[in-house]
């Protein structure tokens, strides 16, 4: 049977015609488990209406391929461990890549040698694509990547100007919705422990945090943003600057919750009450927040999901077989919405 242009039968109009999506009669071909067996019937009368024959080409493309993708952390081995952030993050990856044939890398690049040795292994092409998660702004791997025309997506822009594909929270937002909370609170002097301000997702953050009092008739206070690293240890070292310079500060908001156990820390052992003498406010939502005690209000970003549409991103780019100077130069950038979940601590 010709389809309606006249010539083979194309996935789309199986799809149009079985009522699904494109990736479900993808998933019916390639024999996946995650399909209904009504849809699979479906599917599989579609193809038989209409005498779709899979592209045989494609597939023959498709061989060439290393059936495997790296997942890319250009940070020691002990932070990756110590966060829920990059656990969670392989969480969603993982569950992505449950149904396809493709072997997923865990590589680390914190050093130097690590990435020269990383830089030797890419350009040997031994794997489709990459994903790289936990990105500074003078990060040598993302161009590294283009240069070497590797499908890769990132987790978080490096700016508002980036060019590879990308997957974020709307970390603006969220910082937003904690200081919000917090002044609705009625709290008057609020301090902000920053993450890494080489890393775009913690420089947004900072920004949602100066707006939030801006827009209440409050001008932010520089002396109230202290600069963190994302670790315990950097959570309590700024709590302890904060403390020297504000002993009366009535709530902190932290760029994440690994910090804000670290503040808390502090804040005990100088005396202060959570939240009745100061409210405290994480980020991330981990399970850290949920075991604390108090239990901690923290901002929930969706990290599984960024890294199940990570992967959804890279096998598209993996798929767009087309030199990069061809193709659309819109960029895809996926931001996922943020939730602020208010416990004890506030």
């Amino acid at each position: 049977m010709r389809s309606r242009s006249g010539g083979r039968p194309t996935l789309e109009e199986v799809a149009a015609r079985a009522g699904v999506g494109r990736g479900t009669v993808s998933r019916v071909i390639n024999g996946s488990p995650r399909v209904s067996d009504a849809t699979r019937a479906a599917v599989e009368a579609a193809v038989a209406e209409l005498g779709y024959v899979p592209n045989t080409a494609a597939r023959a493309l498709a061989a060439n391929r290393t059936d495997s993708i790296a997942l890319v952390v250009p940070e020691p081995e002990t932070r990756f461990f110590a966060e829920p952030y990059f656990s969670d993050m392989l969480h969603g990856v993982g569950a992505e890549l449950a149904d396809t044939e493709l072997q997923l890398l865990l590589i680390f690049a914190g050093g130097d040698r690590e990435r020269q040795r990383l830089a030797q292994y890419l350009a040997a092409h031994r794997v489709d694509g990459v994903l790289l998660v936990s990105v500074h702004a003078d990060d040598p791997l993302p161009d590294l990547l283009t240069q070497l025309e590797t499908p890769a997506v990132i987790s978080g822009p490096r700016s508002a100007r980036e060019t590879l594909t990308s997957v974020d929270s709307d970390n603006y937002g969220g910082a937003r919705s904690a200081v919000e909370h917090l002044l609705a609170r009625g709290r008057r002097r609020i301090a902000h422990i920053t993450g890494r301000l080489d890393v775009y997702g913690a420089q947004r953050r900072v920004d949602g945090y100066r707006d939030a009092l801006r827009d209440a008739g409050r001008e932010a206070d520089e002396l109230l943003i202290e600069p963190g690293d994302f670790t315990e240890d950097g959570g309590r070292r700024a709590m302890t600057t904060l403390l020297a310079r504000y002993p009366d500060l009535d709530a902190v908001f932290a760029g994440s919750d690994v910090m804000a156990a670290g503040a808390r820390q502090v804040l005990r052992e100088a005396g202060r009450r959570i939240p009745d003498d100061v409210a405290l406010v994480g980020y991330d939502d981990s399970a850290i927040a949920r075991h604390m005690d108090p239990p901690l209000t923290s901002v929930r970003q969706p990290i599984q999901e960024m890294g199940r549409a990570m992967i959804d991103l890279l096998l598209a780019e993996i798929a767009d077989r087309r030199p990069p100077a061809t193709r659309d130069l819109r960029r895809r950038h996926a931001v996922l919405p943020t939730e602020l979940v208010v416990r004890a601590s506030s």
